[in-house]
């Protein structure tokens, strides 16, 4: 099963939250659309705009995109910005330095605040 079919299992359980790892994704419309027809009401998608596995800094204006890009399929009232499987809190994981870690949490909220003013959220 694709990370697609996952989703589709995911989207029927009741919960309010999903986190979706997206930066990564090499077809994130194609996620994005799967989602959008499998949500619920009230569920909030949280996309990831950061690929924590890649060293490569996004810039705040890559998020930004990203953010814009999830907007034209899914409604803004039910996204919210994170990173990729998220950073290890695990001081044995070094595949993430600590200072690109907070580089790309910068960036992240930087994008998603030039996102959030050019929709007027």
């Amino acid at each position: 099963m694709g990370y697609t079919g996952l989703l589709l299992s995911l989207f029927r359980l009741n919960v309010g939250r999903f986190y979706i790892q997206l930066s990564s994704e090499p077809d994130r419309p194609r996620v994005l659309k799967a989602a959008q027809e499998h949500y619920k009401p009230g569920q909030v998608l949280f996309i990831g705009v950061t690929d924590r596995i890649n060293p490569r800094w996004e810039t705040p204006e890559e998020i930004r995109d990203r953010v814009l890009e999830a907007t034209r399929i899914i409604p803004v009232e039910s996204l919210g910005t994170t990173d990729d499987c998220g950073f290890s809190p695990f001081a044995d994981d070094t595949s993430t330095t600590r200072d690109t870690a907070f580089a790309k949490v910068k960036s992240r909220v930087e994008g998603t605040l030039m996102a959030s003013n050019i929709l007027k959220v």
